[in-house]
């Protein structure tokens, strides 16, 4: 490696110090009198194999320290989703209803707990009740180093999970000195939305207007420090961070201030209203009879009229971003004792806590049986009945529709401690060879207590349903019949509570040695490299659900949630080895291959293999060729295995349902609906139907073959780009088959393994109480294809005495292919450039643009274009404004100022122009009628903080 070799090398590090770049250095003419030279080896994210710069033949981003700071997020996902690589997962800050408290990364879109996510290249745990994938949270920002993004598979170096690739947190560890950072940010937005507005008009709802001033306001305490001590021998760096959010409601942007119905055009809402509404059918010999059920509400004056437009407005009382209180601390200490024996420890720790507010709990359409001449009802409303199913009536049955504005919001407490040690020592073995032996144990212990949810066992007596206790001494009746006649103390009464506890363990004990071998190809200098390691991997989980949870209680549950207990243990062995094949040639400056090998021995699905080869070609001293493929492997996680099967909601249309059903009374028959009953069951306004969900214990491995091809240039001094291929194909993905899909799949073939799956209610339906469901178990079963190409393009250049750096990260997505049943017409889509019910947004073209200026005195300034290319609406049902989703782009603002040697201040606005997200229907909508996460739903994002060292 020669002087220029070396010199370059800097530059691409620097370069990459500065801005979102690609790992990858530009090797030069070799030079005689560098060889000899001690160079310092660095471990790079993908591999295990120690080099002299961050050049490897797989694509990896780096975001540098520089600017994670300058993007003046404090919450790593939200750094994370500007990268075009990564997709918005299911959980962020933004989520209330289903929130889990935790945040996921989410690489390619292949789902959370198909990225592997590592700090300081070993694994980090999962954590939470729900989640089986890596919380980010457990990671502060202000100790970020760099993020290394592996795109493309890591199976073969870290084991299972790395499908769509592996995100590597570099944490600072030697840190000299003292230093606290003091932070504020919040959110600004005009309220102008016209069309929202005028809809909102329409429905008589409030909204606010004009300027929200600065809410949703973020505070934080950043300290860090560290040493050197022993003589310089050791080093020692800890740090202690503080962040606290706001809450911000919908109700808080014009745009989100009521709910949209399905298509977009109009307020929607819930029929479980204020004012209750109810599905009432006469009751006779143990039955009711549907053929004579009427939707009724009740009106001012106590009786039942015709339901029309009794709907209640839900959204304004709705989190549309969670508050969050969240304190992290942590240590790194490195020691040498001689060459031979390294020890170092790792030691972090974090306490999140979080609510998820959502509209009131209610009555959502439980059925009750009452007695005619009941005192629950008044004289003329027993008139009604009998005017209605005629005289003599003794019983009606009523699904009754009441929303519990009396009694607040429902609160879901999520609460969150992770700690995490890693103790380990490295040293030399000879001259050629290192080792590493570390022990990690990680583990996350977690709550989820959920307030203020009506509960349902106790409804009958309140209510004063037949043949329930009569509600006596201490009984607070909730009298629905009489127009507001439900008290706020007899609301309190009526909430229940219900708990879940979990705990995540994790632990690693792994070992390998690096180094190189005495021997080399006969065409080639350099002797073949390699690593040999193994690795024992155990992993626990446990969440215990209390009765109120397990018996599903509790009205707005949608059934049961269950505890889950369960593991898994994996034995590996794993080796890479790197060849360099030829230097100095006509045809290349020097070719190298990297192989890669790992097994793995699950307890619960057996051996499975993972590999990988990679080819890095420089062809001369600009241009480098380099390509991998890799087998990929996922080993199904404990949720998908040992998760207890139970009742739960799934989103849908029942083609059997309605007075005009979509297939024929011999295709309904097969789905389990009798001749009577065709035409007769009613649909789910709320579009909502009953699944049996849950693990299955003979799940296998999924697998995933992962190609790169890809070119990259430095063809002058500050001028350099990449640009990859990249293809990722899997079988035998762990999922459910949709339960619309087994509905109508039963009903248009009539095959046994659909119509065996689904279980029609006495009255034919899927949705009232709990006797009809369709089973939807995980099975091994889809496969997806996606491919793209990764761009990325860097300029440096000297402008008025000072340096602009440029550069543009990019991702064309150009196949996002699933198919949920192989082989079955109609089971494929494809979401490039797409937006669906089954298609997250995916823009065919996306990107990040940075722009940094410096003269190398007190202060710089920096600008970032975040570009979303436009989405096209592929779907059954007009359910988006226009045709899709417009092109979008986001301008973020930045300066920093040397006040003095030791104080520096950092000010900046993202999405500065106040850019409002664009509008979907209910049945896209991710919360307040946006897709939040993709697009910044809550308007310009001021930040600043000031920074003090001692």
């Amino acid at each position: 490696m020669n002087n220029t070799t070396f010199r370059k090398s800097l530059l691409a590090a620097t370069i990459a110090g500065a801005m979102s770049l690609p790992a990858t250095a530009i090797a030069q003419d070799q030079d005689e009198g560098m060889q000899d030279q001690d160079v310092e080896r660095i471990q790079v994210t993908g591999s295990r194999i120690k080099r002299t710069d961050m050049e490897t033949a797989s694509p990896v981003e780096m975001v540098s320290s520089e600017e994670v700071r300058a993007s003046g997020y404090t919450r790593v996902e939200d750094l994370m989703a500007t990268l075009p690589q990564l997709e918005t997962a299911a959980q962020n800050s933004f989520v209330a209803n289903g929130a889990s408290g935790v945040a996921n990364l989410d690489l390619r879109g292949l789902g959370a707990n198909r990225t592997l996510v590592l700090v300081n290249g070993r694994r980090l745990q999962p954590g939470g009740v729900y989640s089986q994938a890596a919380d980010v949270n457990q990671i502060p920002t202000a100790l970020i180093e760099r993020v290394e993004v592996l795109t493309g598979g890591g199976s073969s170096t870290y084991g299972s999970d790395a499908v769509a690739g592996v995100v590597n947190f570099v944490m600072k560890k030697d840190i000299e000195g003292f230093e606290v950072s003091l932070g504020t940010s919040g959110y600004q937005h005009d309220n102008s939305n016209d069309y929202m507005q005028n809809l909102m008009d329409e429905a008589g709802f409030e909204y606010p207007t004009d300027g929200s001033g600065i809410d949703g306001k973020t505070y934080t305490v950043d300290v860090s420090g560290g040493s050197m001590f022993a003589g310089g021998k050791g080093s020692a760096t800890f740090y202690a961070t503080y962040r606290t959010n706001d809450e911000l409601l919908q109700g808080e942007r014009d745009h989100s201030s009521c709910a949209l119905n399905s298509a977009g055009t109009a307020c929607g809402g819930s029929s479980t209203a204020p004012v209750p509404n109810f599905f009432i059918s006469p009751y006779a010999n143990g039955a009711p009879d549907f053929d004579e059920e009427v939707f009724w509400s009740l009106t001012e004056n106590g009786t039942f009229e015709p339901f029309s437009d009794n709907l209640y407005n839900y959204a304004p009382i709705n989190h549309f971003m969670r508050p969050n209180d969240r304190y992290t601390f942590g240590s790194f200490v490195n020691y040498e004792a001689n060459d031979n024996f390294r020890p170092y420890l790792e030691t972090s720790y974090m306490h999140d806590r979080t609510a998820g507010q959502i509209a009131q709990s209610g009555i959502f359409y439980q059925n009750f049986v009452f007695d005619v001449d009941s005192d629950v009802f008044s004289d003329q409303q027993r008139q009604q009945f009998n005017d209605q199913f005629g005289a003599g009536t003794d019983q009606v049955m009523a699904y009754i529709g009441k929303r519990n504005i009396e009694g607040g919001p429902r609160i879901n407490n999520l609460e969150h401690n992770s700690y995490r040690i890693v103790a380990g020592a490295t040293g030399e073995l000879s001259s050629m060879w290192e080792y590493d032996v570390s022990f990690q144990y990680g583990s996350t212990q977690s709550s989820s207590v959920y307030q203020n949810d009506f509960y349902v066992p106790r409804m009958p007596q309140v209510l004063g349903a037949a043949g329930a206790e009569e509600c006596g001494e201490g009984c607070i009746p909730y009298d629905v019949f009489q127009y507001q006649g439900v008290t706020e103390e007899a609301a309190q009464a009526l909430g229940g509570t219900a708990i879940l506890t979990g705990i995540t363990k994790q632990r690693i004990v792994n070992a390998f040695v690096t180094g190189e071998t005495d021997y080399s190809l006969p065409s080639s200098d350099y002797n073949i490299a390699a690593v040999f390691g193994v690795e024992n991997r155990e992993v626990d989980f446990e969440r215990a659900a209390d009765e109120v949870y397990q018996l599903g209680a509790l009205a707005g549950q949608g059934g049961p949630t269950n505890s889950l207990i369960g593991g898994y243990n994996v034995r590996e062995v794993f080796t890479e080895i790197n060849l360099p094949v030829v230097e100095d040639a006509s045809w290349a400056n020097n070719l190298t291959v990297d192989l890669g090998y790992r097994y793995s021995d699950y307890n619960t699905s057996g051996g499975e293999p993972a590999y990988k080869v990679g080819v890095d070609w420089q062809v001369n001293d600009d241009y480098k060729i380099r390509g991998t493929y890799n087998r990929a492997v996922r080993a199904p996680n404990v949720a998908e295995l040992f998760a207890e099967q139970g009742l739960g909601l799934w989103t849908g249309t029942d083609p059997c349902a309605g007075s005009n059903p979509e297939y024929s009374p011999e295709q309904c028959a097969l789905t389990g609906m009798s001749a009577d009953q065709y035409g007769n069951v009613s649909a789910n306004p709320a579009g909502q139907y009953n699944g049996i969900f849950g693990g299955n214990t003979n799940l296998d491995p999924e697998l995933a073959d992962t190609m790169t091809f890809g070119i990259v240039g430095n063809p002058t001094d500050n001028f350099n780009f990449s640009v990859d291929y990249w293809n990722i194909e899997m079988e035998d993905r762990i999922g459910t088959i949709s339960a619309e899909l087994i509905l109508r799949q039963c009903a248009e073939t009539g095959e046994a393994q659909y119509c065996n799956a689904i279980t029609r209610s006495p009255s034919g339906d899927l949705w009232r109480g709990t006797e009809g469901f369709v089973t939807a178990t995980n099975v091994n079963l889809a496969e997806s294809n996606n491919t793209g190409i990764d761009a990325n393009f860097n300029f440096n250049t000297e402008v008025g005495g000072g340096q602009l750096a440029v550069s543009l990260t990019g991702t064309y997505y150009m196949t996002k292919e699933v198919t949920t049943v192989p082989g079955l017409e109609g089971t494929t889509y494809d979401c490039a450039g797409k937006i669906n019910s089954n298609c997250f947004p995916q823009p065919d073209w996306r990107h990040s643009m940075n722009f940094t200026y410096s003269t190398g005195d007190w202060w710089s300034v920096g600008a970032k274009w975040r570009y979303l290319g436009s989405t096209e609406y592929d779907g059954d049902t007009d359910v988006v404004l226009g045709d899709g989703l417009g092109s979008t782009s986001y301008l973020d603002l930045n300066a920093s100022f040397d006040v003095t040697d030791n104080v520096s201040v950092l000010l900046g606005m993202n999405n500065a122009l106040d850019k409002e997200p664009q509008l979907v229907g209910g049945v896209l909508s991710l919360n307040g009628n946006t897709m939040t996460g993709y697009e910044d739903a809550l308007g310009r994002y001021l930040f600043g903080s000031v920074t003090f060292r001692f």
